[in-house]
């Protein structure tokens, strides 16, 4: 009989998981409930046998020691996070797909009059370039009965003439009170006391671009009576400041994308999808029944969907791309907007709707509350400490896990794949540690401040509204940034280095059983963590490049010489093409783009394998390149991760 030694024979665990990754789930449908719980539950089971020996066997004795105190503080923050993961796998072991009832009841007034809608875009302070990109989309909407209206916070005159130009209505007020939600709800009064009022709105961020049947699917699902809003997914055209940054655009999604893909289907499977503000359209009887859009929170959207449920009307969500939008595009703006939603979820929490409290919510309502609560509350303090507690080690010799490395490997790596396997699978290969744990750092610090201070303080809060466009063709290093992490890096460098605590240099007892050996690597992840985190700070430039392009033929006619090729990127006022030889930078002509015309346009550089065209089109080329840009039905855009791209893209970016 063969024995394997105790350390080969821990490793039997994570190699049952990897070989059910590799044989089994392939051949599963992951939107089968069956499935997904089967899976999720597993997953869960693990993390709790995991949970239960850190407990019972990895801390320090319970006393008045720094030993103590932070190896037991560290593993009740870990076991929030358990609590938080167990909520949330629950949730997603239900997944609603809604394609086809839209399909379905398409048209469903018939075969009376369509009802009315209007557009709502609203704007603060967006520059001219990102709003009339979204009115060239609204005016491109497939509906027989559609008003669109500006509504206009800034009261900025340059916008009522943009409006007068595209021959839509515009709306100011006199005040700011209650920010977007304010703005909104003028909007619902003056035009509910029009002669033929909405029956329904459709609500767009200013840097939102409708697709052309944005209206005629949404409201396919208004044909249940029951249904007070409908809310669709965020797509972005442009990558977020992480994705770009790294370089890894196309093979890694945005981060919103687990959100809108996965966890929204979910809730909307158990009947808590919530609104999301933007790209979602609303019954106005609704709106109007709960006294318009609640104003007590800095995210009314979240705000809305409650109330709605607690007057018995739900909240249903799409999973199409029906709409795309810009993301933030400085890592600051990034920062800010999270921060802004976790503030706004703690207000909520502290004011009307605890998940304990006893306002007239379902079990179900009350459980996605907490599980957005316990989100916020220990997933980015959970991260901030996952880097300090090795410094505990290396510097004051403060013991966080007492184990042995075969205990470590029989216990924590099952859990840990188990989870990324189950994650992974159910979301196209959307979750990848080093990447991920880099997202959360980059915001762990204000997030965690803004969670404290939303639970702990009443009254008004003070947020800042995501900045948009503006001039991104610079490399900005964000020191104020990247300083804690460039600290936090020099400290763990230095822990491996100058090993003031450590057996390694000075022969001392080790503390740990083999925890050295467990930190080392710890560390050593943290490392590459960190290292990453400083890359994120440093933004590179930005150009008009929208993520969905196809490659198509193009004549480049310079001094009536005609040079075909390929338009591999196009923005509003430039192109990248290839195919085409012996141009000199300043070359004029004309750029013959499908659809479009002869764009007037020059060589503003060449590359390896083409060049950079600049053109000046036309008030009427250039709607026509935003409507190719942004308005057909298709998703901008990453929408899986491709590993193998992904570390190509990342190492090229990291050495460049």
């Amino acid at each position: 009989m063969l024995l394997l030694s105790p350390f080969v024979a821990a490793f039997a665990g994570a190699a049952f998981i990897i070989g059910l990754r590799l044989t089994v789930l392939p051949l599963l449908n992951p939107l089968k409930w069956y499935w997904r719980a089967l899976l999720l539950g597993t997953a869960t089971v693990l993390s709790w046998r995991y949970m239960a020996w850190r407990f019972t066997e990895t801390l320090a004795p319970l006393d008045w020691t720094a030993d103590a105190l932070f190896s037991w503080g560290f593993a009740i923050l870990e076991a929030l996070t358990m609590l938080s993961s167990t909520i949330a796998f629950f949730i997603l072991s239900r997944v609603k797909e809604r394609s086809a009832e839209a399909n379905q009841y398409s048209k469903w007034w018939l075969p009376g009059e369509a009802p009315r809608v209007d557009v709502f875009i609203t704007t603060y302070n967006e520059p001219s370039e990102v709003l009339e990109r979204t009115i060239i989309g609204a005016t491109e909407i497939r509906y027989p009965r559609l008003r669109i209206f500006i509504l206009d916070d800034g009261a900025r005159n340059w916008v009522r003439q943009l409006c007068e130009l595209y021959e839509i209505g515009y709306l100011a007020r006199l005040d700011k009170e209650h920010a977007k939600a304010g703005n909104i709800n003028h909007a619902l009064r003056v035009r509910a006391r029009d002669p033929a009022p909405p029956v329904f709105v459709a609500v767009l961020d200013a840097d939102f671009v409708p697709h052309a049947d944005f209206i005629e699917r949404t409201l396919a699902l208004f044909h249940e009576p029951g249904v007070a809003l409908v809310q669709t997914p965020q797509h972005f055209f442009n990558p977020d400041p992480i994705q770009h940054n790294l370089g890894i655009s196309t093979a890694y999604p945005d981060e919103q994308r687990h959100f809108f893909d996965n966890v929204e289907p979910a809730r909307d499977a158990w009947g808590i999808a919530i609104c999301c503000g933007t790209s979602s359209v609303m019954r106005v009887r609704a709106v109007e029944q709960i006294g318009w859009i609640p104003t007590q929170s800095v995210t009314e959207d979240f705000l809305l969907t409650l109330k709605l449920a607690e007057n018995g009307w739900q909240t249903a969500y799409l999973n199409e791309a029906l709409t795309e939008g810009l993301a933030p595009e400085g890592l600051k703006e990034y920062i800010t907007q999270r921060g802004r939603w976790c503030l706004g979820l703690m207000q909520i929490v502290r004011g009307s709707y605890s998940p304990f409290g006893m306002r007239g919510l379902g079990l179900m309502h009350r459980i996605g509350i907490l599980d957005s609560l316990l989100y916020w509350l220990s997933t980015f303090p959970f991260r901030l400490a996952s880097l300090i507690c090795p410094l505990l080690y290396w510097w004051f010799g403060i013991t966080i896990v007492n184990a042995s490395l075969v205990e470590i490997i029989s216990y924590y790596v099952p859990y840990y794949l188990m989870v990324l396997v189950s994650l992974n699978w159910l979301s196209k290969g959307l979750f990848v540690p080093l990447l991920n744990d880099t997202a959360q750092l980059i915001a762990a610090w204000p997030i965690s401040r803004a969670a404290a201070l939303g639970l702990l303080t009443s009254g008004s809060h003070k947020f800042s509204v995501t900045a948009k466009g503006g001039d991104r063709a610079k490399v900005v290093v964000q020191w104020a940034l990247m300083r804690p992490f460039l600290l936090l890096l020099a400290l763990t460098l230095g822990g491996l280095i100058v090993p003031l605590n450590s057996d390694f240099v000075f022969n001392t007892s080790p503390t740990a059983g083999d925890g050295t050996a467990i930190v080392m690597f710890w560390t050593v992840y943290n490392i590459l963590v960190l290292f990453v985190a400083v890359v994120v700070c440093i933004e590179r430039p930005r150009y008009d490049r929208p993520q969905r392009q196809i490659p198509e033929p193009i004549t480049l006619v310079i001094q009536g010489e005609k040079h075909r090729g390929w338009l591999l990127n196009l923005g509003r006022g430039g192109a990248r093409i290839s195919g085409p030889s012996g141009l000199s930078a300043g070359a004029e002509g004309k750029l013959d783009l499908p659809g479009i015309g002869g764009v007037d346009a020059h060589v503003a550089a060449t590359t390896r394998d083409g060049y950079r065209i600049k053109f000046s089109p036309t008030p009427e080329q250039r709607a026509k390149i935003i409507k190719k840009l942004h308005t057909e039905s298709a998703m901008p855009g990453a929408d899986r991760g491709n590993l193998l791209q992904m570390i190509r893209e990342l190492a090229r970016a990291l050495t460049s």
